[in-house]
């Protein structure tokens, strides 16, 4: 599809209606000329004297003959000009309707130029013919062979013009190519986009049949009515970029109201799904906040309070986060009644975040206690286990090495000063069991970090 504007490139409007006549006068006289029969018909009558004129014979009528030849050859030129100039245009309107760049707007610029001197050539041809009439009866030789240099002279400047034309049009391919390429690309990107947008409306209605109304999905939908119109309007009132890239916006949006549309009812039972088990998750958690307190009791009774004192809101911070997310289960549940699907999605969210804090705090008084109960009976493992670590890591820092690297050493130097320290915490009457535990927990930390380390510079495995 071309976008076809007002030439721009035209020569005024006299000027180009003398052109065309001209042009067709011309073309005919070429046509004849080529013709045998025109000889066979024209000579018996010149030797009979049934003429008004000699055809042969003196200075003059050779000189007629040969300015006569100039002007056929300077009508052949101005022929295969005007046809090249008619074509390259086609091609500069087929680049205007689809490129604005810079280059195809210099390309608009120098066809204007080329114009301009096809203009100025044509106009110095037909002033030729214009003003020598070569049938005129005792043409006198003078007259006739200034008649053939003006008429050779503008059969000279058309060629120039041509040839410099035709090199334009040789420059013109890369963009000519692409603005090709886009033209064909525009009638089945259109199509896309129609089909599109039926197959999404199809989706919707399928979907309404099953009792959802996705209401903000259709709303998407009629918004794309506007840009459905523009594309039936056409490249010519749009441009052909333009269009190609409404049509691709329009095809991608369909496709994604057409996708969801068509898991609309998997969402729906997705999220009924997700609102039973939330619930029964949230009944769960309520028994399991009940047992903290139990914990915290024994907690209490047999460790320092350093052991359980962050432990203390547990259990009513669980049964508040609880409290909230039965609310948020019921707003979800409202939302999902009324089809507001992205506010149930957000809610349920919700309720899972606060229900994985609670189950997260609950479980940590448990494991506290398992832990502290462990360290109480027999610390010493936890010993060993951490000067494994600061063992192998020393090993590793000094393979292949006379000394360590201060980087890697001081770090490991450290920890086992840090480690000894909590050993000594352990001694008295109430020890931090909790405290020594964070200590030696950190101590590996801190062995593992240096091990990753020196591995990384190393090149070999972390």
């Amino acid at each position: 599809m071309t976008a076809t504007p007002s030439e721009p490139y035209t020569p005024s409007a006299p000027r180009a209606q003398s052109v065309r006549r001209q042009l067709h006068r011309y073309r005919d006289v070429l046509t004849l000329v080529t013709l045998p029969l025109l000889a066979a018909l024209v000579l018996p009558a010149a030797f009979a004297g049934g003429g008004t004129r000699r055809w042969f014979g003196g200075r003059a009528e050779s000189q007629r003959a040969e300015a006569q030849a100039a002007k056929d050859a300077a009508a052949a030129a101005f022929y295969e000009l005007d046809t090249a100039q008619r074509d390259l245009r086609i091609s500069i309107e087929t680049i205007i309707a689809v490129d604005d760049s810079p280059a195809a707007r210099r390309a608009v610029s120098d066809f204007e130029a080329l114009g301009r001197r096809i203009d100025e050539a044509s106009g110095k041809y037909i002033e030729a013919v214009d003003a020598h009439d070569l049938d005129r009866d005792e043409l006198e030789a003078s007259v006739a062979t200034r008649a053939r240099a003006e008429l050779t002279a503008a059969k000279d400047q058309l060629g120039r013009v041509k040839q410099d034309l035709d090199r334009f049009g040789q420059g013109l391919a890369p963009l000519l190519g692409k603005a090709e390429t886009q033209l064909v690309r525009l009638a089945p990107a259109v199509e896309r986009a129609r089909q599109a947008l039926l197959a999404a409306s199809n989706a919707l209605d399928n979907v309404r049949k099953t009792g959802l109304r996705a209401d903000d999905l259709a709303g998407r939908l009629a918004a794309l009515g506007p840009e459905l119109t523009k594309l039936n309007q056409g490249a010519g009132q749009h441009g052909v970029a333009e269009t190609l890239e409404r049509a691709e916006r329009v095809s991608r949006e369909a496709g994604a109201v057409r996708a969801e549309a068509e898991r609309l009812p998997e969402r729906a039972a997705e999220i009924d799904h997700r609102l039973v088990s939330l619930r029964t998750r949230a009944q769960a958690l309520t028994t399991r906040a009940g047992q903290v307190e139990p914990v915290l009791s024994e907690l209490r009774r047999r460790f320092s309070a350093a052991c359980w004192q962050d432990l203390q809101h547990v259990p009513e911070q669980a049964t508040e986060n609880v409290r909230q997310a039965e609310l948020k289960l019921k707003e979800a549940q409202a939302a999902r009644d009324a089809q507001r699907w992205p506010d149930a999605t957000s809610l349920l969210s919700t309720v899972r975040a606060l229900l994985n804090g609670t189950d997260e705090a609950v479980s940590a008084a448990g494991d506290r206690l398992r832990r502290l109960n462990a360290v109480s009976k027999d610390p010493q493992q936890e010993i060993d286990r951490t000067r494994f670590a600061i063992r192998d890591a020393q090993r590793l820092a000094m393979a292949g090495r006379n000394t360590p690297d201060p980087r890697h050493a001081r770090p490991l130097d450290d920890s086992v000063a840090r480690l000894e320290r909590a050993i000594a915490a352990l001694e008295g009457r109430h020890p931090d069991y909790w405290h020594f535990l964070t200590e030696t927990e950190a101590v590996r930390a801190t062995a593992a970090r240096v091990v990753s380390q020196i591995r990384e510079e190393r090149g070999g495995p972390v």
